[in-house]
Formats: C-alpha cells, structure tokens, sequence
C-alpha cells in the first residue's frame, strides 16, 4: 500500500508594507508635515479658494481638487478658522519655502538683547585693544550690551588709575554708537562698565541738558492769564457817568 500524499493549502505571502518614498505624481501630503492640511486631507462642506491672484470662488473640496489637477498645483488650506476655510491653488514646495521664510524674518524681528564681557589688563598693549574694540562695536551695532572690565592681579590694585584710564579711553572710542548705563565702579579687583546701543533713544541722547538755573519756559495759557491780570492792573478807574451833587 503506497504512502497517503496529503497535500496542505498554500499560505499566500503577506503583502509588502507599502514604501515609505512618496509617489513623484502623488498630491497627498507626506506624514511629516502635518502642521497644515492639503489636498485629500480637507474634509469641509465647502471652502474659499484663492490663487495667486485673487479669489477663485466658493465651491467644494473635491471641485477644488479637480481645479488643482488640471493646473498641476496642490490645494493648500492656509486659514482654517475662517467661514468657510480658505484654501490656496499653489506648489507645495512653493508654500514651504514662503512659509519657512517668514518664519525666519518673524525670528529675526525677535531680537534678544544679551550682554556680551570683554576683560582687559590694566597692560593691555594697543594690538589687543583694538582687537576687542572691534568685538564691541559689532556686538553694539547687533542691538546686544557689552561689559567691559580691567582685572588688577597682586599689587596691580595699587595703580587703579591705569584701569580707569583705558576704560576711559574704550569710552571715548565708542561714544558714537553706544552710551554708558553703568559708570566705572571697582569691585575687589575687578573694575567694570557697562555700554548699551544709543540708536533707539537717539532723540534722548542727543537732547540738549536743560539748565537747573535757568526757568522753564512758559505755557500759552499761563502767558495770556499774565497779559489780562497786568492790563487790569494798569487800566484806569472808570470814571462817575454822573456828576457829583453841589
């Protein structure tokens, strides 16, 4: 008697994971950019859609879809708080560059001021000074203050005069585009300044210093009221329409 054959069912392979490289012709926006809906991804009623030069009109997703096959272009949702949503016909690439670089310029706008230390030695020949100058005037022309200090070592302290002497001179070099907000104190040994940029209160900077002594000049009104009260002070007593009784 021959061996029974007993022939099993197949198991068919599973399928492959679809791959995660995008389809050149597909209009479906990657996984990774989630922060804004495109194309499939819009499910409203109905939304506006604008181009680049101008309102298109009001009409559905998928009208609007099939507008933005026939011009090659994605349909990209670019407010969608408003009634209805707007969605614009443009090249994705296109909208991620505009995108990205608005965020750059709105980063840039948002400048932080920092302050930045130079450290000097009350012999610090003319090579290096001038070195760190040139730091400071560009951190300044940034917008960023800057901390400039001597540091005295040992018996250095007794000769604290050449310490103030530089940062006097530093002083002088850069009172073009900056201004002291803290004068020169001495801390241990450790003498500091501080200078800020002037450019943003310029009119205050270059505001002539009023004299104490001198008045302050007076109002319109204050001058008028001066007029009235010294006219009726030199005006004459009328005189009685009748005469006086014999």
């Amino acid at each position: 008697m021959g061996k029974q054959i007993i022939l099993r069912p197949t198991t068919s392979a599973a399928p492959k994971p679809p791959s995660g490289r995008q389809n050149r012709f597909s209009r479906e926006m990657p996984v990774k950019n989630a922060g804004v809906r495109m194309n499939e991804q819009i499910r409203v009623p109905e939304i506006r859609v604008v181009d680049e030069e101008g309102v298109v009109g009001v009409m559905t997703p998928q009208d609007a879809m099939k507008l933005a096959h026939e011009r090659g272009v994605d349909l990209i949702e670019i407010a969608p708080n408003a009634e209805p949503p707007v969605c614009k016909l443009m090249e994705f690439g296109k909208w991620r560059y505009e995108h990205q670089k608005r965020e750059k310029m709105a980063k840039a706008s948002s400048h932080k001021q920092l302050i930045k230390e130079l450290r000097f030695h009350p012999a610090t020949d003319t090579h290096d000074f001038e070195f760190k100058l040139r730091h400071a005037r560009g951190w300044i022309e940034e917008g960023h203050k800057v901390k400039v200090s001597v540091q005295f070592k040992g018996r250095e302290i007794a000769y604290k005069e050449f310490g103030e002497q530089l940062l006097r001179k530093f002083e002088d070099r850069i009172s073009d585009i900056a201004k002291i907000d803290q004068n020169i104190s001495l801390m241990g040994k450790l003498m500091t300044m501080m200078v800020s940029p002037k450019g943003k209160n310029k009119k205050e900077d270059d505001a002539p210093v009023r004299d104490p002594n001198k008045p302050k000049p007076k109002s319109e009104f204050a001058e008028k009221l001066e007029a009235m009260t010294l006219q009726k002070k030199v005006q004459p007593p009328p005189a009685d329409a009748s005469p006086a009784a014999e």
